[in-house]
């Protein structure tokens, strides 16, 4: 036919081939391709031509990305200050409100705790920092110290020195978007600061962790539960310890979780320990080093 596919053309005045390309390519066959495309790729595709431009911005490209309890989401919103000039969330456009839910979300305590949602898989990433957790002991300095850090979304971790019985406990009670999530607690082996713009982990008050396993345990409101254990032995680093995976089969009912971290032999103390926080994210998302424990 001589013209290949690429050169689906016209013919322009004076008889000369008129070569169709990307630019030209219909809005709504744009927004097709986009529907198969994750968050990030379709924003850099948004910047090659005029037809996925506008074709980024169409609401049902969005609506597809969007989790189905996403109104129920927006309510932990505060309105008054995100809508702002917009006048109403239901003047929102799709993309606007996905890019609201992917920014960290306050729930539940404020700071202490919040949900947004992971770009690329679109499911719900939460964290819980460890002032969210109920940990033994946490009141009295001569165990545990609050430390103020940049290396935590919390600004602050529970420094421990010192103590007997070792617990952290946690619940949270949410309506996970439909996926298969994987908790974490966050921690860190050794008392990590800054000097001098560098990094430095203090090791002197690392003990107890080599001579029993630590224990963790989840559990579900529908009957989902997951018991696993590990030593603690690598220091100078933050990794997140798997503790077990859950399924919420429907984002209309809320998932009440139980969890927590325990390692309560008081036949020896145990010290050193930072922890951070508990974290949720959907599975086979791990943005930082991740330790499974045995089961």
């Amino acid at each position: 036919m001589g013209a290949g596919a690429s050169d689906l053309a016209g013919m322009e005045p004076g008889g000369k081939v008129a070569r169709a390309g990307l630019g030209d390519l219909p809005e709504l066959c744009a927004a097709e391709v986009l529907l198969y495309l994750d968050a990030p790729d379709i924003c850099r595709l948004a910047r090659l031509n005029r037809a996925f431009r506008g074709a980024a911005a169409a609401d049902f490209v969005w609506d597809a990305k969007l989790p189905e309890n996403y109104g129920h989401l927006l309510r932990f919103v505060d309105e008054a200050k995100e809508v702002g000039s917009r006048g109403s969330r239901s003047e929102m456009g799709k993309k606007d409100i996905f890019a609201r839910l992917a920014k960290p979300v306050p729930f539940d305590g404020g700071r202490r705790q919040e949900f947004w949602l992971e770009k690329s898989k679109g499911g719900i990433c939460m964290a819980l920092s460890s002032k969210a957790l109920v940990i033994t002991g946490i009141d009295d300095r001569r165990y545990w110290v609050n430390m103020p850090t940049t290396e935590s979304r919390f600004q602050s971790f529970a420094y421990l020195q010192q103590i007997w019985w070792f617990e952290v406990v946690g619940e949270v009670d949410f309506s996970f978007p439909a996926w298969t999530y994987s908790l974490y607690f966050r921690l860190h082996l050794g008392k990590s600061s800054t000097r001098f713009g560098r990094r430095v982990c203090c090791s002197e008050q690392i003990h107890g962790w080599d001579k029993k396993p630590v224990r963790f345990q989840l559990s579900t409101s529908d009957g989902q539960h997951a018991v696993s254990q590990c030593y603690l032995d690598e220091a100078g680093s933050w990794i997140l310890y798997h503790v077990g995976d859950f399924v919420a089969s429907s984002s209309e009912q809320a998932t009440k979780l139980k969890f927590s971290l325990a390692q309560i032999d008081c036949t020896h103390t145990k010290g050193g320990l930072c922890v951070d926080s508990v974290v949720i994210y959907p599975k086979g998302f791990e943005p930082e080093k991740v330790i499974r424990a045995q089961k």
